[in-house]
């Protein structure tokens, strides 16, 4: 087994979007250390850190369960896939991972990594060395505020979907969590494409592929949604808040 986790294609080679003062648009941490009145001259020592990870295709392996922990990684395009497989061979679907968010919180406790991750589309990654930023967030309060609360965030989005909820309760959740975390990195809110299998998004809500399926050509019918393959449009927001208010709690 390759037990080198986040394979690159260039292991020098540093994140080169924005500018010498601008951080990256979709980078995780650029909130936190704008906050504290650093910018990316000022904040030199951390994106030595950063490396480029990338392009990877559909399919490719960011890092399996029981690989060293060593570093995180921000994604900067496409879709990462989280999954465990049990000891009958079936695989369970933890979580999908946008652009913006992180890939690998979860292994902090144990050293090792706790899942395995799959790029579902071309990817691409910024890798930060987890021993070192975390020296680095000790020093800056923002920083380490920004990790906890990323870190919370993970935690709350593998309960959200624990309670009993209904399948169309579910879908509308989980649609418009995509909708909400892309709107929320300047994607559009309404338009996306479903970069995630049905039998993917039918494992991770703990349904059947069938009923995904139905679910979504029922809301296509009531007028909620358009859906061609997988391109999908918001054209009703109203009801699927509705239904999503209970696991979503606004």
């Amino acid at each position: 087994m390759n037990t080198t986790a986040f394979p690159r294609t260039d292991p020098h080679t540093l994140s080169d979007d924005g500018d010498a003062l601008h951080f990256c648009t979709t980078c995780a941490f650029s909130q936190a250390c704008l906050s504290e009145g650093m910018d990316k001259r000022a904040l030199g020592e951390l994106h030595v850190l950063v490396e480029h990870v990338g392009p990877l295709h559909a399919g490719d392996i960011l890092f399996r369960e029981g690989d060293p922990f060593e570093a995180i990684a921000a994604v900067r395009a496409g879709t990462v896939k989280t999954f465990v497989v049990d000891r009958d061979g079936h695989e369970h679907v933890l979580g999908f991972h946008l652009p913006g968010e992180l890939v690998g919180l979860n292994a902090i406790d144990d050293d090792h990594y706790p899942c395995n991750a799959v790029a579902l589309d071309t990817v691409m990654l910024c890798r930060f060395s987890f021993p070192k930023i975390a020296v680095l967030a000790a020093k800056v309060p923002g920083l380490q505020r920004q990790l906890f609360r990323l870190l919370s965030r993970d935690i709350g989005r593998a309960a959200l979907l624990a309670g009993d909820w209904s399948a169309d309760q579910r879908m509308a959740a989980f649609l418009l969590g995509l909708s909400r975390r892309l709107a929320a990195r300047g994607f559009s809110p309404n338009r996306f494409a479903l970069t995630m299998a049905r039998t993917d998004i039918a494992n991770y809500l703990r349904l059947a592929p069938e009923t995904v399926s139905r679910v979504l050509k029922r809301f296509q019918d009531a007028g909620l949604l358009r859906v061609d393959r997988r391109d999908l449009e918001i054209l009703d927001r109203e009801p699927l808040e509705a239904l999503a208010a209970p696991i979503l709690r606004d």
